[in-house]
């Protein structure tokens, strides 16, 4: 990719998003504003707002490059992650809105009158957004040191420098700009490029077929792996080395390797004749890899249990949507109820027909990247592949917009989160004086994953958002249910389950990262604990509840029928007579 373009693109998505997000301080005055923009964002606008904050680095980048290394088996992902919105629109959206809360912990604290309960969500609230920030920083470091040549943690403090002024601004009003106009220009940055990268496919007179397993070189390649790599070779495999292979160094002739395991040492170049099948890498290495079955749903891949991490990951993405709060905390900004409903209605069809292009793009990285696979830098298929199938001016200019729409990715849902945790700690860890805390509590809110991804810069960005949504079914998911539609919990049940479900899943994943266990069933069961963790979560609740019948809140029906009875016709109608007036 041509890095001055590279640069260019990043810079106007920053200076747009800035220009955006100041233009809130105008109209930001009241803690309603700021919180949640005197709930009076229309629902189209509100949708492409969620659209933007919710298809993050991973939607943008990592679906192109699970599809591209592990193949159909990784399509559960878009789904999962789109289909959430259905959950959110049958159970959760009005009933939410109608509750009259700005965060989570407010919801949790009006319904159940509980400051244990407030206090308890407020922590999970925090932990879930820190969780997803951390990825979010470190994809921001990876993909603009690629586009930019930049060292990556620059990457990740300018999106946390640029979200603090943006958030810190204009609050959630002048948030919500921002976040819209981020979605189109995500949804621009892969379907424009799509369509001259199908036509360059359609034209290219001698076109692969991407489920050849093993997928192979289309022309001559070379390839430096960054750190030492083992790879599979099923049969002979000719190639050019520098550097050094199974323990013995090679100054770039040429090399047989011999059917089985091997090791390429880091900042080994190897050059591979057109026609040569890619090595497989090693699951070990903590990589995906090339999957022997990479068109056949459940083909196994690094997985001993397929079947059981698959329910694992549509649980998680499908109950996990509900529990994070960065989307939740958009639904008190609608008018009303019937508001949020339309908004969830927009956004699956939003969200859904962003979720048709990632794929598209792990197709032709397979073909045409195939070298990522073995590097294990898939993630990137989507930046290089302008380059790879049109290359010149016109692939130069096309990476450019895909690299604006990557930046917007990253700033868009650390926008989103940095709001919903500064949110929950300027009105329940710093005294709580409103607007005047806000501000100080942003940078507060992207301190902490900022250090953390600095310091530890070889965090596996992958493990981390699987633990936020894991953490998150397993702890709101039972709370808004349960809360939403049953008068019999308490607030012993729901900080119990809250403990129970979202500490269960925390400690599983955590084992998981430590690489405790390393396979066989104990790993299938604690790297997808959401099958396990989230029943759990509600049996707590419920069984801890019935224990405690006599602790039921003494305003329940009240706050059940907030909940559930259609506001009245002027309520929908209302809207400020002037500036600094705030909304109940």
């Amino acid at each position: 990719m041509n890095q001055t373009y590279g640069i260019v693109a990043v810079t106007a998505a920053v200076v747009a998003t800035l220009v955006i997000g100041s233009a809130g301080l105008r109209v930001s005055r009241t803690t309603s504003d700021f919180y949640v923009a005197s709930r009076t964002v229309p629902p189209y606008l509100n949708a492409m707002a969620i659209g933007g904050e919710y298809l993050s680095a991973a939607s943008f980048l990592g679906i192109a490059g699970l599809v591209a290394a592990q193949g159909a088996e990784m399509l559960w992902f878009p789904v999962g992650y789109a289909a959430g919105y259905l959950v959110l629109l049958v159970f959760v959206a009005a009933p939410l809105r109608r509750s009259g809360a700005y965060t989570l912990p407010d919801f949790a604290d009006s319904r159940l009158g509980s400051r244990a309960a407030r206090r308890v969500a407020g922590v999970l609230v925090v932990g879930v957004g820190w969780l997803y920030l951390l990825p979010q920083l470190q994809g921001a470091g990876l993909t603009l040191g690629l586009v930019t040549g930049a060292p990556r943690w620059l990457g990740g403090a300018l999106v946390a420098v640029v979200v603090t002024l943006a958030v810190a601004a204009g609050g959630m009003r002048g948030i919500t700009y921002v976040q819209a106009f981020q979605y189109c220009l995500k949804l621009a940055a892969l379907l424009v490029p799509a369509v001259f990268l199908l036509l360059a496919w359609r034209g290219d007179p001698g076109p692969a077929r991407a489920v050849d397993e093993p997928p192979t070189f289309r022309r001559y390649t070379q390839v430096t792996v960054e750190s030492t790599v083992r790879v599979r070779i099923e049969a002979p495999l000719r190639a050019g080395v520098t550097g050094a292979v199974d323990g013995e160094e090679y100054t770039g002739g040429p090399l047989v390797l011999d059917p089985g395991v091997h090791e390429i040492g880091a900042g080994t170049t190897l050059r591979f004749p057109p026609g040569t099948p890619v090595p497989e890498r090693e699951p070990g290495d903590g990589r995906p890899g090339s999957a022997s079955g990479w068109a056949a749903p459940l083909s196994g891949g690094k997985d001993e249990h397929p079947l059981y991490t698959t329910y694992g990951l549509i649980c998680a993405t499908f109950l996990g949507t509900m529990g994070l709060p960065h989307v939740l905390v958009r639904f008190y900004t609608n008018p009303d109820g019937r508001a949020a409903r339309r908004t969830t209605v927009i956004v699956l069809a939003l969200v859904g027909g962003f979720y048709l292009l990632p794929p598209l793009y792990g197709l032709l990285g397979r073909l045409y990247a195939p070298d990522l696979l073995l590097t294990g830098n898939t993630d990137a298929a989507v930046l290089v592949l302008p380059e790879r199938l049109l290359g010149g001016l016109g692939g130069d200019l096309l990476g450019a917009l895909i690299a604006a729409g990557a930046c917007a990715a990253f700033l868009s849902t650390a926008s989103g989160l940095t709001l919903s945790v500064a949110g929950v700690l300027s009105q329940d860890v710093l005294p709580s004086l409103g607007v005047r805390h806000f501000r100080p509590a942003t940078p507060l809110a992207v301190a902490v994953p900022g250090t953390v991804s600095v310091a530890a810069g070889g965090l596996p960005v992958a493990d981390a958002v699987g633990l936020a949504f894991a953490v998150a079914a397993s702890s709101f998911c039972p709370l808004l249910l349960l809360g939403i539609w049953w008068r019999g919990l308490t607030a012993p049940g729901a900080v119990a389950g809250l403990l129970t479900g979202g500490g269960s899943a925390l400690a599983a994943v955590a084992l998981t990262i430590a690489g405790h266990p390393a396979g066989g069933w104990p790993h299938a069961l604690l790297a997808w604990p959401a099958v396990w963790s989230v029943p759990l979560g509600f049996l707590t609740m419920i069984l801890v509840s019935l224990a405690t019948r006599d602790r039921v809140p003494p305003g329940t029906e009240a706050a059940m029928a907030r909940l559930h009875l259609p506001e009245r016709p002027a309520d929908r109608t209302a809207r400020p007579a002037r500036r600094g007036v705030t909304t109940p």
